[in-house]
């Protein structure tokens, strides 16, 4: 059942869950997965956790208790995330000791109103470290344009950290930047660069969605003939990009002082349009030292049938490129489409956190004790 997922962690692709939940943690599921799929990691975001607390089971005698004490939402929602958080890294410990701090970590995404205000991102992050306090975990910070300074400042105080919601090639490249810099910042203050590690999530299958959409409108033979292409060739030329960052002398400067590479990840894999197979973004975005962060539903497709052929990424940046150059000229935005991703991808998160806010605020009233 498991053979094409053990294939893809032997090419150098780090499995990783993109779901938690309560029930997850304490029914022993997070631990099979880890024992027969494979899996070395777990991401979470505002609509996972959503979800997860909406649904209500295992986190009543929680909400209880809170209620009883009177906190607020707030405080509510991060005692109760991190509690989840700090419950899943020390199911993965075994994973982070056996891999060097390479895997192993769970990550945690930063309020998501924050999202455009650098000081209060790296407030955050330290306050979610500290909260966790756990050495395998992974602060999620949004690649905006106020979120650049944020993940510098935060990796240069030794806090490890997952760069999300990136969508363009000139922004994963800033993200490196902002990288790179941090751990320079954090040399500079004495720290050991080798406890600091980094993944940068690049979404995948939304740029299919949203230039699919647009490639559909247009109607004819041509436009038909890139659907479903925008998406690989644009992770694929991010990957062509993190090798020529991290083979630069800048890189191989802080290497030699024990840093480790922000390894690419491979966000938002579940495929959206049921013409395509299930397993696309797995199967076709094969390269080493990935990871690729999977809804149950495609690791259970990756492990039932996913065609896991070697690298499938390196050797094909011309292709990829071309693909992309024919997208532009039939007047589809690049610079347009990775933009709007983006906010969307903001407002999502900012809207399911709010959502997340409004349900919990009526279940701590629900619970609360009587006057």
């Amino acid at each position: 059942m498991t053979d094409a997922l053990k294939r893809l962690s032997e090419e150098g692709v780090a499995i990783w869950l993109d779901d938690l939940s309560r029930k997850r943690i304490t029914s022993g599921n997070l631990a099979e997965l880890i024992d027969e799929s494979h899996v070395v990691g777990v991401t979470t975001n505002p609509s996972i956790f959503q979800k997860a607390i909406s649904g209500g089971e295992g986190y009543e005698q929680q909400l209880t208790d809170l209620a009883a004490r009177k906190v607020t939402v707030d405080e509510a929602i991060r005692m109760i995330t991190t509690a989840d958080v700090r419950d899943a890294a020390d199911i993965l410990r075994p994973v982070f000791d056996r891999t060097d701090g390479q895997d192993g970590r769970v990550s945690i995404e930063v309020d998501p109103r924050l999202a455009h205000n650098t000081v209060a991102t790296v407030a955050e992050a330290k306050q979610l470290a500290w909260l966790v306090d756990r050495p395998n975990t992974l602060i999620k910070i949004p690649a905006t344009k106020a979120g650049l300074p944020a993940i510098a400042e935060v990796i240069g105080k030794g806090i490890s950290v997952n760069v999300t919601l990136i969508f363009s090639l000139e922004r994963y490249r800033a993200v490196m930047d902002a990288y790179l810099t941090g751990l320079e910042k954090a040399k500079a203050a004495g720290l050991d660069l080798s406890l600091i590690h980094s993944v940068a999530s690049f979404f995948v299958s939304r740029v299919d969605s949203e230039i699919d959409k647009r490639l559909d409108a247009l109607g004819t033979d041509e436009a038909g003939a890139l659907r479903g292409k925008a998406a690989l060739a644009n992770a694929r030329l991010a990957y062509q990009a993190y090798e020529e960052v991290f083979s630069s002398d800048r890189w191989l400067a802080l290497e030699k002082l024990g840093a480790n590479k922000q390894r690419p990840l491979w966000a938002s894999t579940g495929v959206k349009d049921p013409a395509y197979k299930d397993t696309l973004y797995v199967d076709d975005l094969v390269a080493p030292n990935t990871v690729n962060t999977m809804p149950e539903a495609t690791l259970e497709a990756t492990a039932d049938h996913g065609q896991i052929t070697g690298d499938t990424v390196r050797g094909t940046y011309e292709q990829a490129k071309a693909e992309l150059d024919a997208i532009a000229k039939l007047g589809i935005s690049y610079d347009e489409v990775v933009q709007l991703l983006e906010d969307e991808g903001v407002d999502k998160f900012e809207q399911s956190w709010n959502d997340l806010l409004k349900s919990t605020e009526a279940e701590l009233k629900r619970l609360a004790p009587e006057a």
